[in-house]
């Protein structure tokens, strides 16, 4: 927990940074993530970083059903639950139209969260909008990964170099191919490569693709 705990902050620490810098017209840039321009996938971001506090302050299930991995699963990403994610994004985004409210409304959201997983005991759970029944470490984990693949997001759409920081790297490559260990040394990537790769935000060349088929590598299923 307190490896993931520190991932959490250090990523929405330096998210919150560059929300600070942007100015107005930054927000109505487009996204690698269509059709969201920046505002919208902010608004889906802070609803992710916060969704603890929430879930906190519910009764905790009797027992834990799946872990991250599983968490990041096929059917979270069907058509029907996309349209649904793109929709509330985009109307959430209406309520907080300036710069300056979307790193507030961000760095509210982000330090709730963290102030309530600081508030319980070891070993707490708790269950989904999905309906997954989870550990808290590993629900946070999959808060690390939101924060920081989608980081690289709005990197790109803000033409600006990847700020995804070395705790966020670590825990995000590990989770994505389930065994670091498993990854090729000859592909010769950094976790920062490594994430971009298997999350699809850069693509494999032929020789990359063919190592990763020898060594039998299985990434994660992750949609946007």
């Amino acid at each position: 927990m307190d490896t993931v705990r520190a991932a959490f902050r250090n990523e929405c620490q330096r998210l919150e940074e560059v929300l600070r810098g942007l100015d107005e017209p930054d927000l109505d840039r487009p996204t690698p993530c269509p059709p969201w321009a920046v505002r919208d996938l902010l608004a889906h971001v802070r609803a992710g970083a916060g969704r603890l506090v929430d879930m906190l302050a519910a009764p905790a299930p009797q027992r834990a059903e799946v872990d991250a991995a599983e968490y990041f699963g096929t059917a979270k990403f069907t058509p029907e639950v996309d349209r649904a994610r793109i929709d509330v994004a985009r109307r959430e985004a209406r309520e907080l139209p300036a710069v300056r409210e979307v790193a507030d409304g961000f760095a509210r959201a982000w330090r709730s969260a963290d102030a309530a997983v600081t508030a319980q005991p070891p070993g707490r759970l708790v269950r989904t909008r999905h309906g997954d029944a989870m550990t808290l470490t590993e629900f946070l984990r999959t808060r690390v990964v939101e924060v920081g693949v989608h980081g690289l997001d709005l990197a790109d759409a803000l033409h600006r170099q990847p700020w995804l920081t070395p705790t966020a790297a670590e825990v995000i490559a590990g989770l994505l191919t389930g065994d670091l260990e498993s990854v090729p040394d000859a592909l010769g990537w950094d976790r920062l490569t490594l994430v971009r790769k298997a999350t699809g935000r850069a693509a494999l060349t032929d020789r990359e693709q063919a190592l990763v088929d020898q060594a039998g590598v299985r990434w994660l299923t992750f949609g946007g």
